[in-house]
């Protein structure tokens, strides 16, 4: 007989749903973004740093001089830092973090922003920069933002799709990791369960953009002319850039725990809603061989 005791030990925290949450304000605070230098990643620095955020660390693998560059002029040198690094490297995101950290002493904000649609041919890479890339960054967010690590606390926002509450055929393995980043960020926010992590007042949310004109696209398939995904493109109703980015930011100005927010054309800024699932003490379930 095995306990489900043993899952939760790893997987749950009752914590990560602290009831005394505040709402946390844009001025003085410092976020780290992967995917940073362009589209979703992009929009939501400029937008933190423009309503006074104290400093924005860009983590990207594709090069960030001209934003460094861009954001420097605009705001200041000492407000945006660049890291050229791989989410999907141990080494290359502890070191982002420990960087960020070190430099500003503080660390308020981190968005799992980055990912990619290609599938073929290596339908991996999809897992491991859509989904395994966003339990990496939140077990660092966890690291360096839990009060018990001599952290303040903090919010944490992972992106997620449209894709991530439906289903596409040409996409499987996208909205495999797509729905996997929304289960994992509700499981971390669901009251209950064992200590594996337990960090105060870190709030965590999930963003779900429909299809926005992004980089993502031109990237999503080599078989497909560019020609022939411009055109794709230009057939779709487009959530703009500058929605999404809202959402980032409302889940930074507004008391929000455990939630899926969508952006689409039609409806704008919604909150998805979950079927209820039965309440339950989870610890007392077992599993019969």
């Amino acid at each position: 007989m095995r306990t489900l005791d043993l899952f939760l030990l790893v997987f749950w925290s009752d914590q990560f749903c602290d009831s005394s949450f505040s709402t946390m304000k844009v001025q003085g605070l410092v976020a780290l973004i992967t995917g940073g230098v362009s589209g979703f990643g992009k929009g939501f620095a400029e937008a933190l740093l423009e309503k006074g955020g104290r400093a924005v660390s860009l983590v990207d693998i594709s090069d960030g001089k001209n934003v460094v560059d861009e954001f420097s002029n605009k705001f200041g040198a000492d407000r945006v830092m660049y890291h050229h690094a791989d989410v999907r490297s141990d080494s290359d995101m502890e070191n982002a973090f420990e960087r960020t950290v070190q430099a500003y002493r503080q660390l308020d904000v981190v968005c799992n922003n980055a990912g990619i649609a290609n599938e073929i041919p290596d339908w991996k890479k999809v897992i491991d920069i859509n989904l395994t890339a966003v339990l990496r960054g939140t077990f660092l967010a966890k690291k360096y933002m839990d009060k018990k690590s001599g952290g303040k606390g903090g919010l944490v926002i992972n992106v997620s799709s449209i894709a991530g509450l439906m289903y596409l055929p040409h996409f499987p393995v996208y909205c495999a990791a797509k729905h996997g980043v929304i289960g994992y960020s509700r499981s971390l926010a669901m009251p209950g369960a064992a200590s594996a992590f337990s960090p105060d007042n870190i709030r965590i949310n999930v963003v779900c953009p429909s299809f926005a004109d992004t980089p993502i696209f031109e990237t999503s398939s080599p078989r497909v002319p560019l020609e022939k995904i411009k055109a794709f493109k230009n057939s779709l109703p487009m959530v703009p850039v500058s929605d999404v980015v809202a959402a980032y930011m409302r889940l930074v100005e507004e008391d929000l725990h455990g939630e899926a927010i969508r952006i689409t054309r039609e409806k704008g800024i919604d909150f998805h809603k979950f079927k209820d699932q039965p309440e339950s003490d989870l610890s007392k379930i077992v599993f019969h061989d």
